[in-house]
C-alpha cells in the first residue's frame, strides 16, 4: 500500500497545533481549491475520539463522498482518522506531534489502497500519491501558517 509521509516544523505549541490539526474549519479552508465542505457527522470545530466528518469534495473533476471516523486519540501527541466509506479501498491517516510550549514536530503518516485491483495501482504510481501528497502538503501549510499567527 502506498505510504505518504510528511513532517512540519511549526513555532507554536503543541496543543495549539494538536487542536488546528483536527479543527474541522481549517480543514475546510485548506481544501478550497478542491470545493470541500463537511455535510455530516462533525461539520464544525474539533473532532474527536470515535466522531465521523463526512466530506463532500470535487477531485479530479468528479463529486465525491468520503467519511472517516477517528480512532485513536491522545491529546496532544497523536491522533488518527480512517476510512468508512469513500473513493478509496481503505485509509488511515496517523499525525504525530512533538513538541513543547514554543515549538512543535507535525508528522503525518497516510496509508491509503486503491480500488481496482491492478488499475488502483497503476493509478497509484501514475498520479494518485502525488496528487494525495500535496494535498497533504498544501493542508499542513494552513496549519502552520494559523498555528504561528494566533
Amino acid at each position: 500500500m502506498p505510504t505518504i509521509e510528511l513532517t512540519t516544523h511549526i513555532n507554536a505549541p503543541i496543543q495549539r497545533c494538536f487542536n488546528i490539526a483536527r479543527d474541522i474549519d481549517i480543514h475546510i479552508a485548506s481544501t478550497a481549491h478542491t470545493c470541500e465542505r463537511a455535510i455530516a457527522g462533525r461539520t464544525s470545530g474539533l473532532i474527536e475520539l470515535g466522531e465521523t466528518v463526512t466530506w463532500r469534495a470535487k477531485h479530479f473533476g468528479v463529486w465525491q463522498n468520503l467519511t472517516s471516523i477517528i480512532t485513536d486519540f491522545n491529546s496532544p501527541t497523536f491522533f488518527a482518522d480512517e476510512l468508512v466509506e469513500g473513493a478509496f479501498k481503505s485509509f488511515r491517516h496517523e499525525h504525530y506531534f512533538t513538541g513543547d510550549d514554543k515549538q512543535t514536530i507535525m508528522r503525518d503518516v497516510f496509508v491509503f489502497e486503491s480500488p481496482l485491483g491492478i488499475l488502483g495501482k497503476l493509478a497509484n504510481w501514475l498520479f494518485l500519491k502525488k496528487y494525495m501528497t500535496g494535498l497533504l502538503i498544501t493542508r499542513n501549510k494552513v496549519i502552520k501558517e494559523e498555528a504561528e499567527r494566533r
